[in-house]
């Protein structure tokens, strides 16, 4: 591996650091965006059963926050009506909406850093490609005379391949993990989404 790099030249070291904070994002995503840290599937049938008959306790709507951030949305509307019980059906919404979207910057943490690195990782291998064309023109002999230097034009050509090959390397996973964690956060933020509105209708009519 060191000897791949040797040859690659300078230029390597940029995507090597593009890949480390690639591969790190994607780990750090995965252990974020799990499933029960975002929307626990039985979560809401628990709180429509809890608020069926009262409202719960603080306590209980602090535990119910700490749970997942499905549970945040939900307890920032119990929050509202316990401290305000005759707060309308528009500003319920409006406080879990408003906590919906800073659940939202939060799940979408990152992954800006992500699409950058795919985009990015491509012109960081042209870069290398250039100068690998940089050291190929330089190794031949001034005058036009035949020749020039091979050992040059080796290291040329292997500095324009190698950074190619790793620019693409680096950015085509990026780009596939880019758009499964987008098109993942999307649909948890349309079940956060369905999960507010619903709970919203049944506390409109548990309160009449």
């Amino acid at each position: 591996m060191f000897s791949i790099i040797q040859a690659a030249g300078w230029p390597i070291w940029p995507l090597i650091a593009c890949s480390i904070l690639s591969l790190a994002i994607v780990i750090e995503r995965f252990v974020s965006l799990k499933t029960s840290k975002i929307a626990p599937p039985k979560l809401l049938d628990e709180v429509l059963s809890v608020t069926r008959s009262s409202l719960p306790g603080p306590d209980v709507v602090s535990q119910l926050e700490q749970n997942s951030a499905l549970g945040e949305v939900l307890a920032s509307g119990l929050r509202a009506l316990n401290s305000d019980p005759r707060c309308s059906p528009e500003d319920l919404r409006a406080t879990m909406e408003g906590t919906g979207r800073t659940v939202a910057h939060r799940m979408e943490r990152y992954l800006s850093a992500l699409a950058t690195i795919a985009s990015a990782a491509p012109l960081l291998g042209l870069f290398g490609t250039v100068v690998g064309m940089i050291e190929i023109f330089g190794s031949q002999a001034p005058g036009g005379s035949t020749g020039g230097n091979p050992a040059q034009l080796a290291h040329g050509i292997s500095i324009a391949l190698y950074n190619t090959a790793f620019g693409l390397m680096v950015a085509i996973p990026s780009l596939i993990f880019w758009r499964y964690f987008r098109s993942r956060v999307d649909a948890y933020l349309l079940t956060l989404e369905l999960s507010a509105e619903r709970l919203a209708r049944h506390l409109r009519h548990a309160r009449k």
